[in-house]
């Protein structure tokens, strides 16, 4: 009679009693505010509302989400379209499943002394540039201006940069990659004054792309329980984000509490999510055919070199998205 009891009551108990479904996420960078409403989804209990038990895990100058995504590492990432869409043209079948970033945080900073005022003012000089995927949205840049990137006075010299603001505080460029939620504000904490700084956000150049959206591998979507599984992440995230958007210092110092390196600061947090906040203001998560196409243009405009050759066919899916709106 105990155990017929026994397998009556587990037989009654609902099934996300038994185990929650696995997501694991890979994020573009380290552990911050730029990646808020994920974690606030995991502190608030919102992935756990949706049967999930999500795991983030940070990435850092030495990860590339593509690369752990061809490894199998990852359910789902974090990236640039711009990334993304190489990556596919080159083989992996990357698919963004959503759009939480509506707009573009991508800037070029520069010395107010080096004179540099217009666009027009990067011939001859030096700028820094991130690489690892985060290169494509400047050279297409730099090739609609006409510039070659190989140095030279009718050119730009394109410095390596590093994950810091150092090129630009010691002068060893005119400008550097910064965006308008980091590193431009480590340039004042640093000391410098916004009169002594030329900003030129891609946005307002015409050659913003896609930022931070939600890619899986091709092949996953058509596992209709995948297909479910990403639907609930998605509707859980984007609860995520919109409390952050609602509550950007609690936000920020739950990201604090997930940051194991203690490497980020209070100030810095609450400023980067402000920021952030602008940047997913108006997103419920699903991607505008509008803006993928606009990032598309921009990268086939790359002169002789373009980040893609072609238009992509199947590089972004509604299927899930519409799905967790349904719900």
């Amino acid at each position: 009679m105990k155990t017929y009891l026994t397998g009556l009551m587990a037989a009654l108990l609902p099934a996300a009693a038994f185990a929650a479904d696995d997501v694991t996420l890979q994020l573009k960078w380290v552990t911050q505010a730029q990646f808020a409403g994920y974690y606030v989804a995991l502190d608030k209990g919102f992935y756990e509302a949706q049967d999930l038990n999500v795991t983030i895990k940070p990435g850092g100058p030495d990860i590339a989400p593509p690369q752990v995504m061809a490894g199998g590492g990852a359910d789902v990432m974090v990236d640039w379209m711009p990334s993304a869409l190489a990556a596919r043209e080159k083989g992996l079948a990357l698919v963004n499943i959503a759009q939480p970033f509506k707009a573009s945080g991508m800037m070029l900073t520069c010395r107010a002394d080096s004179g540099v005022k217009t666009p027009e003012d990067f011939k001859g000089k030096v700028l820094g540039v991130w690489f690892g995927g985060n290169e494509y949205p400047f050279l297409t840049w730099m090739a609609t201006l006409g510039l070659p990137t190989t140095g030279g006075a009718d050119g730009v010299e394109v410095l390596k940069q590093g994950f810091n603001v150092d090129p630009l505080l010691q002068s060893q460029a005119a400008c550097i990659s910064t965006m308008t939620y980091n590193e431009y504000w480590q340039l004042i904490e640093a000391g410098m004054t916004p009169e002594e700084l030329v900003t030129f956000k891609y946005e307002d150049e015409g050659v913003a792309t896609l930022e931070d959206g939600l890619y899986v591998m091709e092949d996953k979507l058509s596992d209709p329980a995948f297909v479910d599984k990403m639907a609930r992440f998605v509707k859980a995230s984007m609860e995520g984000w919109k409390y952050a958007e609602e509550n950007p210092d609690e936000a920020a110092m739950i990201v604090l509490d997930h940051d194991e390196t203690g490497a980020q600061t209070e100030e810095h947090q609450k400023r980067m999510m402000s920021e952030v906040a602008k940047l997913t203001a108006g997103s419920d998560g699903s991607l505008d055919p509008a803006d993928a196409e606009r990032t598309v243009k921009i990268l086939m405009a790359g002169g002789s070199d373009p980040v893609i050759s072609k238009e992509p066919e199947g590089a972004w899916s509604h299927e899930v998205t519409d799905k967790a709106l349904a719900q």
